[in-house]
């Protein structure tokens, strides 16, 4: 596909992954609207692509049938990232603002269906599959796209927590509007992900944070044990795109490494490139931890896609603790607050 002059409209667009899709789809050629609430987002993550983009400050959740579709008019591509979203901590603790995810997405796929949008992509997630499936620590089995599949309504489906279960339940939406209007598009399952503006709700930088702060004893949710399938946002976005080309039956597709890290190998990678270490580590089992182990079998991005991976976690890794270190003001503590309540409602 020839981004160059496609009418693109990404949702949710000013938040952590969807605003590096967005500056890959301008350096592209495309032309790019952002619609977001800014109740996560920030206008400072799009200032890379602020004077080559149209913005609409707009919450998706609360809006008529005529505006969302008086929005999404003209768009060829739609990119779906607007939800109410967060870390671990977040979305243990806020399952009711989680469900109204369900309700957002209903109101995109039938305003992308009510005007003629060529193709909707929707950013779903790991926690769509059976937690069973992911509590063995040790394991080597990687998730697949059947394991949850929103074809077969007959069979047993499960998800993790209500996050999972709303994602999971909107995939079955997307479904439903191919099946019954011909609605094309994909969703793309994400895993982990981790890079430059992510929050600190998200694992990768509540570690990064503790430790650029010295936090000491330094704390680990859990026994530090679980193990993630950490991908770095520029492999996401470069997925996400290609899914976007080549996907319209709404076929899911997993993207993520295949590669498992223990919680501690991590946190001990982070203190090795900043060349620090604390002398006591404290195990906090009272914290919201999720699955003990997750990794996600990408051998159907490898045949549909042609995608891989590029980035080694120890390089995303580097350019992450590199980012932070130059935008985060050293306060000499740890606000915990901000591990738990950094996200509110983005649309």
């Amino acid at each position: 596909m020839n981004w160059e002059e496609r009418h693109v409209l990404v949702t949710g667009g000013a938040s952590f992954i969807s605003s590096h899709l967005v500056d890959k789809l301008v350096e592209f050629g495309a032309k790019v609207t952002v619609v977001d609430n800014l109740s996560n987002g920030k206008k400072e993550n799009l200032s890379k692509s602020w004077d080559s983009i149209k913005f609409i400050q707009q919450n998706l959740e609360y809006i008529s049938k005529k505006e969302i579709e008086n929005i999404f008019q003209d768009n060829e591509i739609v990119f779906h990232f607007a939800a109410v979203h967060g870390g671990r901590g977040y979305i243990d603790t806020h399952p009711a603002d989680v469900c109204s995810n369900f309700a957002i997405d209903h109101h995109v796929f039938e305003a992308c269906n009510n005007t003629g949008v060529e193709k909707v992509i929707f950013s779903s997630s790991a926690c769509v599959y059976p937690t069973k499936l992911q509590n063995e620590i040790g394991s080597d089995y990687k998730l697949k796209e059947i394991d949850s599949d929103p074809e077969n309504l007959d069979g047993y489906l499960s998800a993790d927590i209500e996050y999972g279960w709303a994602k999971l339940m909107s995939e079955i939406q997307m479904k439903s509007f191919n099946k019954q209007y011909g609605l094309k598009g994909c969703p793309v399952r994400f895993v982990t992900v981790y890079g430059p503006r992510e929050d600190l709700t998200h694992a990768i930088i509540a570690l990064i944070y503790k430790a650029v702060e010295k936090m000491d004893p330094f704390e680990i949710w859990g026994d530090g044990n679980q193990e993630r399938d950490f991908t770095y946002v520029e492999d996401i976005v470069s997925g996400t795109i290609l899914a976007a080309e080549k996907i319209s039956d709404m076929t899911p597709i997993n993207l993520g490494t295949g590669r498992r890290y223990r919680m501690v190998e991590v946190v001990n990678m982070i203190c090795e490139v900043l060349q620090w270490k604390p002398r006591e580590f404290k195990f906090d089992n009272t914290k919201p931890t999720g699955a003990l182990s997750r990794s996600l079998d990408n051998s159907l991005a490898k045949k549909l896609l042609g995608w891989e991976p590029k980035f080694s976690f120890k390089e995303g890794l580097s350019r992450t603790i590199k980012w932070f270190v130059e935008n985060h003001k050293i306060e000499g503590r740890i606000n915990q607050e901000l591990l738990l309540e950094n996200v509110k409602k983005q649309n």
